[in-house]
């Protein structure tokens, strides 16, 4: 059917698709994309039959079917995406064979030294200096062991326990991808195609409604997890890291997988506690009731760890918070009965558990004392604040509005700025829309040449503009209105990969690098002739913003 023979709106809902998977026109070895399947078509794979025409309708643009070419790099360790893979015909294998990367191989998944989000209440460090750079980690702590504050746990996405240097053949009918997809982190293995492959690709939004919808579906994800990775993730943690091989396959067995909708309630303060929580990805809001509301006392992200007042102190046999889910989340769910199995094979991890139930106590009592704290964590927790490793923050008391921080920062980028001064505003704090640098920076998901990535290893994101193709996935993906495209001025060359940008007018995403290359910080602090300017990257440190700047302080 030509063009001509097609209304407005079904060319329409083409282009959109086609869009929608223009990244992979980028990748070497496509042989062939899927135009939008039908429902019809989608049925014809085993993986969608069970669902009903109104749940495939809304899934098909996040849903193609592609043909690779033999040796294809689907994927490598330490790349973000945001697709599964579902192998129909042919084979992939995937391996372990780079060096070790950031989030790859057997990191701890879960590590109690995170389960606080903040310092001790009683233990406030100093309010930063005039105009300073801040950067400090809201998920760092002083641990116990040799690590230092500054030490940075990655979490695991391991799709498979491999050893470095090994691969495993995946078939037709095995799926892979999803664990990484899921949880928001890096790949930790190499995915290349061994032989010429038709793979049905699914993207993240559509596999939470197909895993939401289906009991059977999820089995078979929770079953690829615990098969290829969760023993592993769980010996490589100090809660079972001493623990004997047998036990932690008892363990694997017991825990249960938990996967929650943004705001969907895991456990309701006053009800039977009965289990303990580690959160595999996304963030969980903790309220306590107060008065006739409620109030936030706390969050948790990735690593962190809810429950251990409830299953160590006697007599403490309800939630004492209600835990809600702000995004989508991924949990493991440790019943009673089987956390009291781990203490007790491991004494010494007691008192780790209970160091951790005495911060937890403490943080919602001081969150009860002062109410400011509790709205402030609230906004930050809904604002995606909590998200930020270094965020642009300008006090509006002492901003006279000359835009020399803008200046700056075109001064130094080659007259083009990487913010702009306006944002959302708290009091009297200004969150300027600046990149966050976040800990889970999903800009980088889907990214198809690799150009915005981490500069170090948790530190700041970057793009690379000498490969970026202005394709505008990261600008789309960005929540937080952060990233900007730029006409370069220039038309892409003749010989321009992928095909479809020759002759175009090139863009380039740009975004804050926090002046990276210049040796002398963030332009946009350091030129502000009020020092009303500062980066901070964790909510203590705008809370002491907010206490210094009050009105008699």
């Amino acid at each position: 059917m030509s063009s001509a023979d097609l209304g407005k709106t079904q060319l329409r809902r083409i282009e959109q698709y086609r869009d929608r998977w223009t990244s992979l026109g980028a990748q070497t070895g496509l042989i062939t994309i899927s135009d939008e399947l039908t429902v019809e078509q989608l049925q014809e794979f085993d993986i969608f039959k069970e669902y009903d025409e109104k749940i495939l309708r809304r899934i098909r643009q996040d849903v193609s079917v592609a043909t690779w070419q033999q040796g294809a790099v689907l994927f490598e360790e330490g790349t973000y995406i945001d697709l599964a893979f579902l192998v129909v015909d042919g084979e992939v294998e995937v391996s372990l064979d780079g060096v070790e990367a950031s989030g790859g191989g057997a990191q701890p998944i879960f590590d109690l030294t995170r389960t606080m989000v903040s310092v001790a209440p009683d233990a406030k460090p100093e309010a930063p200096a005039e105009g300073a750079t801040v950067h400090a980690s809201r998920t760092m702590l002083q641990t116990p062991s040799s690590k230092g504050a500054s030490e940075i746990t990655f979490l695991a996405t391991m799709d498979f326990d491999l050893p470095r240097g090994s691969t495993k053949t995946l078939a037709p009918g095995e799926f892979f991808g999803e664990i990484g997809a899921l949880s928001g982190w890096p790949q930790s293995v190499t995915a290349r195609t061994a032989s010429v492959c038709r793979l049905v690709q699914i993207r993240t939004p559509a596999l939470r409604v197909l895993k939401r919808k289906s009991s059977a579906l999820t089995e078979r994800l929770d079953k690829l997890y615990r098969r290829r990775s969760l023993a592993a993730q769980l010996k490589s943690t100090p809660l079972f890291q001493n623990c004997n091989d047998i036990f932690v396959e008892a363990v694997k067995e017991a825990v249960e997988l938990v996967s929650c909708d943004p705001g969907e309630t895991i456990v309701q303060e006053g009800t039977a506690a009965d289990a303990f929580y580690l959160v595999r990805s996304g963030f969980v809001k903790l309220k306590q009731e107060f008065g006739e509301g409620e109030l936030v006392v706390s969050y948790l992200s990735k690593g962190m760890t809810l429950g251990e007042a409830e299953m160590l102190i006697d007599g403490v046999d309800e939630w004492q918070v209600t835990a809600t889910s702000v995004e989508s989340c991924e949990l493991v769910r440790i019943p009673r009965q089987m956390f009291a199995e781990v203490v007790r094979a491991q004494p010494e991890m007691e008192e780790m558990l209970w160091r951790s139930a005495s911060d937890r106590i403490k943080e919602a009592g001081f969150s009860r004392q002062n109410i400011s704290y509790s709205e402030f964590t609230e906004v930050a927790v809904d604002q995606g604040l909590v998200q930020g490793n270094s965020i642009l923050a300008i006090d509006l008391n002492s901003c006279t509005r000359c835009d020399d921080c803008v200046k700056a920062c075109a001064d130094t980028h080659d007259g083009r700025p990487r913010f702009v001064r306006e944002g959302s505003k708290y009091q009297n704090l200004l969150i300027a829309k600046s990149c966050y640098h976040c800990r889970d920076p999903v800009c980088l998901v889907g990214c198809p040449t690799g150009a915005i990535h981490r500069s170090g290893v948790g530190d700041q994101v970057a793009v690379d503009e000498e490969i970026c193709i202005g394709c505008a996935t990261c600008f789309r993906n960005c929540p937080y209105d952060a990233i900007v495209m730029h006409e370069t001025g220039e038309v892409w060359p003749d010989n321009a990969i992928p095909t479809g940008l020759r002759g175009k007018d090139r863009s380039v995403a740009s975004k804050c690098d926090l002046c990276e290359d210049t040796g002398h910080g963030p332009a946009c602090v350091s030129n502000c002739p009020q020092g009303c300017a500062y980066r901070v990257g964790s909510l203590e440190e705008f809370e002491r913003l907010l206490e210094r700047r009050e009105p008699g302080r």
